[in-house]
């Protein structure tokens, strides 16, 4: 039986026969230009972009779904914005009904229908991406151009990565097969199989409030584009960025005569807890989560009956040895803890110093001058209010800012932390990074996870210390990055084999316009899936994998 291409699948063949050559070279490859510039996207996308969001705001969000009883409205701006959007409300028997009714026709409709039709869903995000760009702003708290890049271009190159690799693995075996096998006498047994693609039933995914899209369309598009209808449950305070997608996907699939209730926005009223109810409910068989390690944990635990993805919090350390470019290390790692002040799940927050010093371009440095060195980079970059806010960002909600205060009677300031007026928004929050100094017996504070504006120095015995530490820390709490200054060739290699060991991404030397904060979809993976920081990495065989089975049929020919 031979499957007849969808006309849109036919239409991003190229599209996606590029981004398979891409997860499989490896090297660099963008399917949507990161740059705002009007000569790349036109004189008037910015300002229609912001105008179809500015429309958004204080109005019903305008989306048909089957179930809604009322609309709820839980966001609030860090950067005071009032936003006010009501969204559809509907209960998860309502949502999961409606799922599971478009699921039949979705499967049957066969990989390369799946495919074209997501395909399609990313072009249509990317012509309305500065619409996108401005609802990740103002819900997540990311400047402008990190929203754009970030939350908009890059996630949809992270998308693509995750409709190319689920393509790969739907694809690995023949849609039927001629099988024969000789007979001792007589003619031989011959026989035709057919292999069904079959998804495992309907997939949640629930986002986070820091990085809505990013961490959020690798798992719709693997669940959607392998057949699995998807039940988008935002974070309460980043709904829009995701009901934004969930719009344009729904207008994607009715256009291509598929039911819209394949892609479905569970927004949440106030102390619902309307994800736990839908990741145990026995109809949910995937679920996809980034956030705090206590809930992806209780989901791990308690989601039995679905094939779990989580990426949770670590602790991302940076072991400095010895550098011969001692300038370009604190303005890599001054830049690395200062963008979007730190509220990342890659930000180092453990650098890792012999207490002795280091030896550098510039001489011997002590332990103290290394802390400055970082610290005065930060100190730079967000010296001047109007210039820093496009890099801090302001801060994404209130744990931020009580972990801020927490760490003022910890250590010893090398940085304090300052409030920022913001020059555009004046009700916006914001905060510089700060960085604490501490010995290493005082683990009971750097061995916990301070997400936000918080890095700490950490004077160690030597680096086989410091190896020894990112061993231990890692290796029970996990980490998502990890990160190596040294000019002897014999320290990257065991610091190469700790990372190994453990289980974590390491970067190497990082003093120019690489950051280890940063990830480039296509070539690096995110998360490993090795540590106690993510089950799964993104993108990979495994993510998208076992949201599916084969399911075979055989008749004699």
């Amino acid at each position: 039986m031979t499957e007849t291409p969808h006309p849109l699948y036919a239409a991003h063949a190229e599209t996606l026969n590029r981004a398979l050559h891409a997860i499989s070279e490896r090297g660099y490859w963008s399917a949507y230009p990161e740059s705002p510039s009007p000569r790349v996207y036109g004189e008037t996308a910015a300002a229609d972009g912001e105008a179809a969001f500015q429309a958004y705001l204080g109005a019903d969000f305008p989306l048909d779904q089957p179930g809604t009883a009322d609309r709820v409205a839980t966001e609030a701006s860090p950067f005071g914005v009032d936003l006010a959007v009501r969204y559809p409300h509907a209960g998860p028997d309502e949502l999961i009904a409606a799922a599971t009714a478009a699921l039949p026709a979705w499967r049957d409709a066969g990989p390369q229908a799946r495919v074209g039709v997501c395909l399609e869903i990313l072009d249509r995000l990317h012509k309305h991406v500065f619409e996108l760009a401005n609802a990740v702003q103002f819900t997540s708290g990311q400047a402008f151009v990190m929203a754009f890049q970030a939350g908009g271009t890059h996630a949809l190159d992270r998308a693509l990565e995750a409709v190319a690799y689920a393509y790969s693995e739907m694809t690995r075996h023949p849609g039927t097969a001629d099988w024969e096998k000789p007979a001792g006498k007589g003619d031989p047994l011959r026989m035709v199989k057919t292999y069904h693609v079959v998804p495992r039933g309907v997939s949640l995914v629930i986002g986070c409030n820091t990085f809505p899209t990013w961490n959020s369309y690798p798992g719709l598009f693997a669940s959607l584009a392998t057949g699995n209808p998807v039940i988008v449950k935002p974070h309460p305070l980043a709904v829009l960025p995701l009901a934004i997608t969930v719009r344009y996907a729904r207008e994607v699939l009715a256009e291509a005569g598929f039911d819209p209730n394949l892609v479905l926005l569970a927004a949440e009223a106030p102390d619902e807890k309307l994800a736990s109810t839908l990741a145990t409910d026995p109809a949910v068989k995937i679920v996809d989560f980034t956030g705090s390690t206590a809930y992806g944990d209780w989901l791990e635990a308690n989601a039995r009956q679905a094939a779990v993805y989580t990426e949770k919090a670590g602790l991302n350390t940076v072991i400095i040895d010895s550098t011969d470019d001692f300038a370009g290390l604190c303005r890599n790692l001054g830049f690395t803890l200062t963008l979007y002040s730190g509220q990342m799940c890659t930000t180092s927050q453990n650098i890792l110093v012999p207490a002795a010093g280091i030896e550098t371009d510039q001489g011997h440095k002590s332990l103290d001058e290394v802390a400055q060195g970082i610290a005065a980079a930060v100190g730079k970059l967000t010296g001047d209010p109007a210039r820093g806010v496009e890099l801090t960002g302001a801060i994404v909600n209130e744990g931020v800012l009580r972990r801020l205060d927490e760490v003022a009677g910890v250590g010893e300031a090398v940085l304090p932390s300052r409030t920022v007026e913001h020059p555009k928004f004046p009700k916006a929050v914001v905060r510089t990074p700060t960085i604490v100094k501490l010995g290493a017996d005082a683990g009971q504070t750097y061995d916990r996870e301070w997400f936000g504006p918080i890095s700490f120095v950490i004077g160690t015995d030597s680096t086989e210390h410091s190896l020894e530490i990112f061993r231990d820390t890692v290796g029970r709490q996990g980490a998502l990055t990890a990160s190596v200054y040294s000019t002897d060739p014999a320290v990257l290699d065991a610091a190469e084999k700790a990372a190994v060991d453990v289980g974590v991404h390491l970067s190497c030397n990082l003093t120019g316009g690489v950051f280890v904060n940063q990830s480039a979809a296509f070539s690096d993976f995110h998360a490993s899936g090795a540590n106690p920081a993510a089950n799964a990495a993104l993108t990979d065989g495994a993510y998208v994998a076992n949201r599916f089975r084969i399911v075979q049929s055989r008749r004699h020919a």
